[in-house]
């Protein structure tokens, strides 16, 4: 029988980890993780030297059970992140903390199974639409990588839809697209999804475009590329983003019509929630409408853009429940 102590939640992801409690002794429903601190990556050589780090600053705290969500496909004991040069194992977690439990899951599996806690404040409607309480839900957010899930409700139960949709293959439309995707398959060999919708992707299209117009390439970060967006003063980063919303737009769309996702479209990860007004003013709502004859299907899908606070690792905390016994990796002693 596993001792409700307290849990140490932990969202691990390609440019920071994030690190919060939670008292095992109370339902999820009821409470949020606790002492969240975020902490960038790179700072740290492995997962335990993070929770190491984390832990000295609470050391009354007893752990007995840790729920991680880690941006990679979960397979088994050796866990790999995609977009970053960390592994672990399990196993050596459960013997190095001493655990009664633990319990390891993709971010974006995790980031599904918290949308239904989230509060109308934690959601920017992207437009208007009606969503079927009962009907399958759609989660895809750009980031380090590009992240996508969902929900299907069973017996009343929210059930994670896993998959790897960010590395679905795209192709060209126009003679711009393709200039810029010939080069993507060249450096690659394969033009994904995530290669145009990531933080990664903004930044080697923006070097690209400026290549083929011959011009001056500058070394800008995504941020001050979708930041000079929004301040429409470079002609080469309105491209960029135009093309980042576009394409969002597709691939989301194709989302919710592989889905069936009338109970809405969610969008996560860490650009889309700091574009503001230009995101809602860009082609994206367009483009997720335009699937020829389901556009007017489309167009009656509500689009949210989630602004909660650490979401994955309160889905990492709903993880942990009997119910998700199959979900991930997991280990109860």
């Amino acid at each position: 029988m596993i001792d409700k102590s307290t849990i140490l939640l932990i969202d691990v992801g390609g440019t920071n980890i994030r690190l919060g409690l939670m008292n095992g002794s109370d339902p999820v429903q009821q409470q949020f993780p606790q002492h969240v601190k975020r902490f960038p990556t790179r700072q740290f050589n492995d997962i335990s030297a993070a929770i190491d780090h984390y832990l000295s600053d609470h050391p009354k705290y007893k752990i007995k059970q840790i729920s991680i969500s880690v941006a990679t496909l979960v397979l088994g004991d050796q866990v790999t992140l995609t977009n970053y040069d960390w592994s672990f194992n399990t196993r050596d977690l459960v013997e190095k903390y001493n655990l009664q439990q633990i319990k390891v899951i993709n971010d974006f599996t995790a980031l599904a199974l918290s949308l239904p806690l989230l509060s109308e404040q934690d959601l920017q409607a992207v437009s208007s639409g009606h969503s079927n309480p009962d009907s399958p839900i759609g989660l895809i957010g750009p980031g380090t990588g590009l992240g996508v899930s969902g929900l299907q409700k069973q017996s009343n139960i929210w059930h994670p839809i896993q998959g790897e949709g960010g590395h679905i293959s795209i192709g060209a439309n126009n003679p711009r697209e393709l200039a810029l995707f010939d080069i993507l398959r060249s450096r690659h060999g394969h033009v994904s999804a995530e290669r145009l919708l990531s933080g990664p992707s903004i930044e080697e299209v923006y070097q690209i475009l400026c290549e083929l117009d011959g011009k001056v390439v500058d070394a800008l970060s995504a941020d001050e590329i979708s930041n000079t967006w929004i301040a429409a003063s470079c002609e080469v980063c309105m491209e960029v983003m135009a093309i980042f919303c576009h394409w969002l737009g597709v691939v989301a769309g194709n989302l919710a019509l592989t889905l069936g996702a009338k109970g809405g479209i969610y969008i996560g990860g860490g650009i889309v929630p700091k574009l503001g007004d230009a995101f809602l003013n860009s082609s994206f709502r367009e483009s997720f409408n335009d699937h020829g004859c389901y556009s007017d299907y489309l167009s009656s899908i509500p689009v949210f853009i989630i602004h909660a606070e650490e979401p994955a690792l309160l889905g990492a905390a709903i993880a942990l429940g009997d119910e998700y016994n199959d979900l991930g990796i997991g280990y109860s002693i």
